[in-house]
């Protein structure tokens, strides 16, 4: 055997060059009473990754559908959420703050406030408002759905099992869904 390719395989198996060339994929599909699910993932084999989605799908009673077959009823937008209690700043002065900046809508429940943007305004809205020192219980781009879909609590937990094995696989980064929790 050459040297050369004693010296990759060495080279290749102490990690001292990395060939592994990640790419991002989106699947979809249904999970119980039809409920849309949306997983984003990133894998260095898309065969791989493509069998253990469809496995979980399968196990849990969904299926795994065609690229578009849900992504129709979600919106793609930036959503940022503050804790009531970490700011001391009034709601109205804060929803000007955001509007201002170029949210979309604002709105506030017992604890928090939620700020939504578009994807392209996600980053000037979150930074006008890190600059007034505020603090974000979550602030990310995510797929937000149109419509939702109420379940019993028998496929409720059939859907959340789904839900937590999507999430257990390691190439998984993301899973959104339209199910009324």
């Amino acid at each position: 055997m050459p040297n050369d390719t004693i010296n990759n395989a060495i080279k290749k198996a102490s990690g001292a060059t990395d060939t592994s060339n990640y790419e991002e994929i989106t699947y979809e599909g249904y999970g119980t009473n039809g409920v849309a699910v949306i997983v984003e993932a990133s894998t260095d084999n898309r065969n791989r990754t493509a069998a253990d989605v469809r496995h979980v799908f399968d196990k849990a009673g969904g299926n795994l559908g065609t690229t578009g077959c849900v992504s129709y009823l979600f919106n793609k937008k930036g959503i940022i959420v503050i804790d009531k209690e970490s700011t001391n700043m009034e709601e109205d002065d804060l929803m000007m703050l955001a509007l201002d900046a170029g949210a979309e809508d604002f709105s506030s429940d017992e604890n928090c406030y939620e700020i939504t943007t578009a994807p392209a305004d996600f980053s000037s809205v979150r930074d006008a408002l890190e600059e007034a020192g505020l603090e974000f219980v979550e602030a990310e781009v995510q797929m937000v759905p149109t419509t939702y879909v109420s379940l019993s609590e028998a496929d409720g937990e059939k859907m959340q099992r789904l839900i937590d094995n999507l999430e257990d696989l390691d190439d998984v980064m993301n899973v959104y869904h339209n199910w009324e929790q």
